[in-house]
């Protein structure tokens, strides 16, 4: 059953949508979407596009990687998440002498059974705060890999399924480059997006100076206002969100352009592409549609494929930035049901 389409009547283009199963505005998941806005928004003042975005990757079961200067509240946006959710939440602060084992989990040999157990390392959490992931060596970022990706963590043979909702969400300072070591491309690529948390407005920021003083909230006060059940199984309404084919042609034209791009020696990949669709979903179903439109896709394309691929030499001597190559790609790439005919 299409529930997007276009029909041409006189020349005129009419955009048809039909009813079907998927949230509304009134719906479990609209507000337990709303909740969590709202919650989240006691203790991070004039970010809500921001928050939007990150329950959006939430509920799209994804990844979050947070690039942008210190103290603009990246830290306390992971941990309100949690706490607003009612699930656990660890902190791990990547350090050069970081090893793999304190990120995934170690057995250790227990004298009174005789036998090895497992102590679960940081990774083991519904909210994984990786606080400036590139100051980690590359061998202690990649323990990361096969928790983003399968959702278990392989320790001595063994497997070990991981917390349900789960969630990295990862920091990193664009300004500080001292000490660190860039993330990989396969690693980026795990990442379902990635956004700038930016300075808060002026209005915002005189918030935040005014209540200096007095009794504030911080992510540690926060109640719960859903349970991680609850957000664990959203992941079946967001997948019932209709894609029309001529949206996964857009898609599809839009990935095929980054290949081709001039300024670009690494386009999208097919999980990519992927990605893309998930978060489309995933913020129609937040609005309370049953289908995704253009503007979804156009909306968050440039969050989930400016940090995967890859600008060329000269691209970058000329000054051209990733958020450019994004934005000439949907400049130059015809929208469904926009061309008039």
């Amino acid at each position: 059953m299409s529930l997007w389409y276009r029909r041409v009547l006189h020349g005129l283009e009419v955009f048809v949508v039909q009813p079907a199963t998927a949230p509304s505005r009134d719906s479990s998941f609209g507000r337990l979407f709303a909740a969590l806005v709202a919650n989240i928004e006691r203790v991070i003042q004039g970010k809500r596009e921001q928050i939007h975005l990150a329950l959006v990757c939430l509920m799209a079961e994804g990844h979050l990687l947070i690039e942008d200067v210190p103290g603009v509240g990246k830290t306390s946006l992971a941990k309100a998440i949690a706490r607003s959710m009612g699930g656990t939440c660890h902190r791990i602060q990547f350090t050069p002498d970081l090893l793999p084992s304190d990120v995934t989990g170690v057995s250790v040999w227990n004298r009174v059974s005789e036998e090895f157990e497992f102590r679960p390392g940081g990774v083991f959490a519904n909210v994984v705060l990786a606080d400036e992931i590139n100051r980690a060596s590359p061998k202690t970022q990649s323990a990361l890999l096969e928790a983003m990706e399968e959702r278990q963590v392989s320790v001595d043979a063994h497997t070990y399924q991981l917390p349900q909702p789960f969630m990295v969400i990862a920091t990193q300072n664009p300004i500080e480059l001292e000490g660190t070591y860039p993330l990989p491309e396969a690693q980026l690529d795990r990442f379902l997006m990635r956004i700038p948390m930016g300075y808060p407005s002026r209005d915002a920021e005189l918030a935040i100076l005014e209540s200096q003083g007095e009794r504030t909230h911080t992510a540690d006060d926060l109640q719960p206002v859903a349970h991680a059940s609850d957000v664990a199984d959203v992941g079946a309404v967001v997948s019932a969100v209709h894609f029309a084919d001529e949206l996964r042609d857009y898609v599809l034209d839009l990935v095929d352009a980054s290949r081709r791009h001039a300024d670009l020696i690494l386009g999208v990949s097919p999980r990519g592409s992927l990605a893309v669709q998930r978060a489309a979903r995933s913020l129609a179903a937040s609005y309370g549609r049953t289908f995704v439109i253009p503007d979804d896709v156009k909306r968050v394309f440039p969050f989930v494929v400016e940090h995967r691929v890859m600008l060329a030499p000269d691209a970058q001597l000329r000054g051209v930035t990733g958020n450019d190559v994004v934005g000439s790609i949907l400049g130059s790439v015809a929208v469904p049901g926009a061309d008039g005919g």
